[in-house]
């Protein structure tokens, strides 16, 4: 039986993950996940890509949730009360527009002394509608695209195989920043297949594959790029139809509750790849 072994939520977007026992998944992923976000001057998302350094600050978030403190090594600490009234300011990820909640001078000069230009962090605030899009349509914060992130942790050893052969050192899960990653699975990229999935009492739906980026490249304990890999073995066999490379799915919540580790994963309903034709798939 698949089961669920790690649960990580990101606080802040492109910053380090906090990993959990348990938790209540809301229709938008798990509580704060990608609620807070970078952003420079002009209002665009800071990521990982261009500012690995995002990677060392490790967030955290009071239970109650009117409290953020923000941790980086040799920045010290920074803690805030949370702003979910004050005015809406205009912010951009990946070139659409939303609104989000100032928090600040205080996080905003801590963030700009840490990434090294002007950066302001906001919040999603609480009227916050966004579609998401794929198979099944969601909404999330200021995730990439879908609320929730699952991996299995097959299709990490099947990659970790294909690297160590080539003469290149195993990875860690977390360059994917995976929020469920799942054992159990005999076949690497199950995932890719299970279109409705049921963890405690909490209903996911298949959306698409995660289609990779140069965050993958970023070695999360010392923010800083490291070679060409994952990106560069993955592309010998995970061409996704709809373009670039995928490792991993992004589902959709269609059904809030709660969920733990070591809760059984149980799929209800599977589908076809949407790999490349001649892309390594699992058939079921």
């Amino acid at each position: 039986m698949a089961k669920v072994v790690e649960l990580t939520y990101f606080p802040v977007k492109g910053c380090a993950g906090l990993s959990v026992q348990e938790a209540s998944m809301t229709p938008a992923g798990l509580p704060h996940d990608r609620s807070f976000m970078v952003v420079d001057e002009n209002g665009v998302f800071r990521s990982q890509r261009r500012d690995p350094r995002l990677a060392l600050i490790r967030p955290s978030v009071e239970a109650d949730g009117t409290r953020l403190t923000l941790e980086a090594p040799g920045f010290g600490t920074v803690t805030v009360p949370v702003d979910s009234s004050s005015e809406r300011r205009p912010v951009e990820l990946f070139g659409a527009a939303f609104t989000g909640i100032d928090q600040g001078d205080e996080a905003a000069a801590w963030l700009s002394a840490v990434t090294g230009g002007p950066s302001r962090l906001v919040r999603v605030p609480p009227e916050h509608e966004r579609i998401t899009d794929g198979l099944v349509a969601g909404t999330s914060g200021y995730a990439d695209s879908c609320a929730v992130h699952v991996i299995s942790r097959s299709s990490m050893d099947a990659l970790n195989e294909r690297l160590v052969s080539d003469g290149a050192e195993p990875l860690p899960i977390s360059r994917f920043r995976p929020n469920i990653v799942v054992d159990g699975w005999d076949d690497p990229h199950t995932e890719d297949l299970a279109r409705r999935i049921t963890v405690g009492s909490v209903e996911l739906a298949y959306a698409k594959l995660a289609i990779r980026c140069a965050v993958t490249l970023v070695d999360q304990r010392s923010g800083c790029r490291s070679g060409r890999e994952p990106i560069r073995t993955l592309a010998t066999y995970r061409r996704a139809a709809q373009g670039g490379v995928a490792f991993g799915v992004k589902l959709a919540v269609v059904r809030p509750g709660r969920l733990s580790v070591g809760d059984d994963v149980t799929v209800s309903s599977w589908g076809a790849s949407e790999l490349h034709a001649g892309s390594a798939a699992p058939t079921m």
